[in-house]
């Protein structure tokens, strides 16, 4: 069997009509994609990013039409499992107030461990403003219940054996492949393959236009699992584009105020339609705020949040790049900035934001590709000013 898909070799793509379809094995799921997104990610693999060839694309929603044989589950997939949905550095609550730790991975059997994935709603989710609980994620209980399922999957492939596996999971395991980015094919295709420890229900609510941002909204997610932000501090995210928006609205959930940051007023037309506020980088002095996000995905953007930041303040870099960053490094030692690197988050609170409305993520949609299109979808997505471009990949051309 054949399929449509979008592959990368020597920093060139092109629209593959004969590329095979993958097979689930052992322990793993055949997603038919439906929706897939495209990422400032996707667009510096192309530039050389990382030295990558495949299938690009790693933000998606899909359906379960085949599953592989049963596999052994050990207790780093079990741990896998739990940390699509709660990390033991926590969520923390929208008041600020980091929540109750979950037991560390050495303490935890393979029942605890199994048990802390099926439960939907933990101590450490991310909880609605109102303090409810946000809406429930029921995940089938054996591999062939995933089947007919409409799916989300996180991107981490780890080996399961090393020992960040076993304590941490697989975000950074030494040999871990990421979907799309990493030594995997990815989702710009028909058909993408996933461990079904990696897969996570979709919500009946929660639309396919929606559940793609799973991804990208789970990472801004995980700046509330590192640092407990105040409601009082002085905030800034700095490029409000595709990521930048959805961690603009994810810290605002918090009560505090939070200022998207531009180069351009255009750039805050919609930041500012989503009751954010909104200012020119150039327009603020050194040392403006306690908490910065830088997102912007270059390294002018990353001098700029550096000079923003006040003494003693926290700085989070969440770009990755083609490229080098050329850096004074002074600030950093000499005002002892706390600088902390943010990648991927948890999807089972994203699901849950997303279900209850609390983040907006649709108006970032600028514009919708079938398949057969996804060499001018990714042109567009390069674009300056352009912030989500979709991808229908169940289009046969």
């Amino acid at each position: 069997m054949i399929m449509n898909a979008l592959y990368l070799e020597n920093g060139q793509i092109q629209l593959r009509t004969d590329y095979p379809e993958p097979q689930p094995g052992p322990g793993e799921a055949l997603i038919a994609v439906t929706l897939a997104g495209v990422c400032s990610t996707d667009l510096e693999l192309v530039k050389g990013y990382l030295p990558f060839t495949g299938v690009l694309g790693h933000e998606f929603v899909g359906e379960v039409t085949a599953v592989g044989p049963p596999e052994n589950v050990g207790q780093a997939s079990l741990l896998d499992r739990a940390n699509r949905d709660v990390c033991a550095t926590d969520v923390e609550s929208v008041a600020g107030t980091p929540l109750a730790h979950v037991d560390s991975p050495e303490n935890v059997g393979q029942a605890s461990l199994l048990d802390h994935a099926n439960r939907d709603v933990c101590a450490t989710d991310v909880e609605s403003v109102a303090g409810t609980p946000l809406a429930h994620v029921d995940f089938p209980q054996t591999d062939s219940d995933w089947l007919g399922r409409r799916v989300v999957g996180t991107i981490n492939l780890g080996c399961g054996r090393c020992p960040v596996c076993l304590a941490a999971g697989a975000e950074h395991c030494p040999q871990r492949t990421v979907l799309g980015i990493a030594g995997k094919d990815g989702v710009f295709a028909q058909y993408v393959t996933l461990p079904v420890t990696n897969l996570l229900p979709v919500p009946d609510d929660v639309t396919d236009e929606q559940a793609v941002f799973t991804e990208p909204l789970a990472a801004a997610l995980r700046i509330r699992e590192q640092v407990a932000v105040r409601p009082t501090a002085r905030t800034a995210v700095v490029g409000p584009g595709r990521l930048g928006l959805l961690i603009g609205q994810v810290l605002a959930l918090g009560g505090g105020q939070v200022t998207m940051l531009g180069r351009s007023a255009a750039s805050l037309a919609l930041p500012a339609r989503l009751g954010l506020t909104t200012g020119l980088t150039t327009d603020f002095a050194d040392n403006s705020f306690d908490f910065v996000v830088e997102a912007t995905g270059n390294a002018a953007g990353l001098a700029q949040s550096l000079r923003l930041v006040r003494p003693q303040g926290t700085l989070v870099l969440k770009s990755t790049f083609a490229g080098e960053a050329s850096l004074n490094l002074t600030k950093l030692v000499v005002a002892e900035i706390n600088v902390i690197g943010s990648r991927c988050g948890p999807f089972a609170p994203a699901l849950r934001l997303l279900a209850r409305r609390e983040v907006d993520v649709l108006a970032s949609v600028d514009g919708r590709y079938p398949l057969h299109q996804a060499p001018a979808a990714l042109d567009h997505a390069a674009r300056p000013g352009i912030r989500k471009i979709l991808i229908e990949c169940r289009d046969r051309g």
